[in-house]
């Protein structure tokens, strides 16, 4: 459990300070654009001057654009040298693309997040690898500095536990997470509308993305590993982007003879970003970390250049050393 100490050290920090500056990483997961959004909404009803935003490519994802953006500005009218700079969901400073440069210039920079990878960087470090969201580490640092919740600020954060949780179903859930999302639905979260955006809608044309990369999908029993890959001319071909796929490897990670679920996405311009999910004996944070990436135990991710399917030999040539 996090010391009491950092997260009022952290809330100290932010009640002092009369502008803030929020980044969250690269391509944002549900957790680092809700824990980035809602602590925003709540500094701006507090008084204070705030931005927020994230690297390039500066794309919402479609599934997360029913929270408010308001305080969002593109990576290029981010401040040089923020008074006070808050990075959330961020493991390493590289996380944040271009905004790492702003993270370097910072006066103060507290870093909230959760991952067991994080390396410590930043003037305060309020990391905790026991929390299941940096949301949660969010919400008690808004306890501390007695700011209220509102409707809007519980949306934003309950998004961040319901998509870091896998709705409440991952090992990282704990009695805690569970208090705090009701303290949530309690200030105002309706669950079933984040349930409605993140799950249960897509466009048509993710149907037909999901079919051609499960088409490719193989399972090898002796790695007890199912791996599959999609591509943008995929994406192309199927008339959807990236951020409507966010979902893909929940469905690659339903095979019951698999304990490691590999999706490999090639980019255009050469990246090829690895999405990894474990059931419990394969530790894809370290070997997600391994490779410059990051992550947790159970779900880790990394980004390399090179050719789609050497990738994912490459991967499942190392699984079994997670082991």
């Amino acid at each position: 459990m996090i010391d009491r100490g950092i997260l009022e050290q952290a809330a100290q920090a932010i009640d002092r300070a009369e502008s803030m500056a929020l980044a969250c990483h690269v391509g944002p997961d549900g957790d680092a654009l809700g824990s980035m959004l809602g602590l925003a909404r709540a500094a701006g009803s507090a008084g204070k001057d705030v931005v927020a935003s994230f690297g390039s490519p500066f794309v919402l994802p479609p599934s997360l654009s029913f929270l408010p953006t308001d305080t969002l500005v593109p990576p290029g009218e981010f401040p040089p040298a923020p008074e006070l700079m808050v990075v959330l969901d961020v493991g390493s400073a590289a996380r944040l693309g271009e905004l790492a440069k702003s993270a370097g210039e910072a006066h103060t920079l507290i870093v909230i997040d959760h991952h067991v990878t994080n390396e410590g960087f930043g003037d305060i470090a309020v990391i905790d690898p026991d929390s299941a969201a940096t949301a949660e580490l969010v919400y008690e640092i808004l306890q501390i500095l007695v700011w209220e919740i509102t409707p809007e600020v519980a949306q934003c954060l309950q998004t961040a536990l319901i998509t870091d949780t896998g709705r409440f179903q991952y090992a990282n859930t704990s009695p805690r997470t569970h208090e705090i999302a009701a303290a949530l639905v309690r200030a105002g979260a309706v669950s079933n509308v984040i349930g409605r955006h993140v799950y249960d809608e897509a466009p048509f044309g993710y149907l037909k993305a999901v079919g051609l990369a499960m088409s490719r999908a193989e399972l090898d029993a002796d790695l007890r590993t199912v791996s599959t890959s999609i591509t943008e001319e995929d994406l192309d071909l199927s008339g959807v982007s990236w951020g409507d796929t966010e979902n893909l490897i929940d469905l690659l990670r339903l095979a019951v003879e698999a304990d490691t679920a590999v999706l490999v996405k090639g980019h255009e311009d050469g990246r090829v970003k690895v999405s990894l999910r474990s059931r419990g004996d394969t530790d894809v944070g370290a070997l997600a970390a391994a490779r410059g990436g990051g992550g947790h135990r159970l779900a880790a991710g990394f980004t390399v250049e090179g050719d789609v399917e050497e990738v994912r030999k490459q991967v499942l040539a190392v699984v079994e050393d997670y082991r």
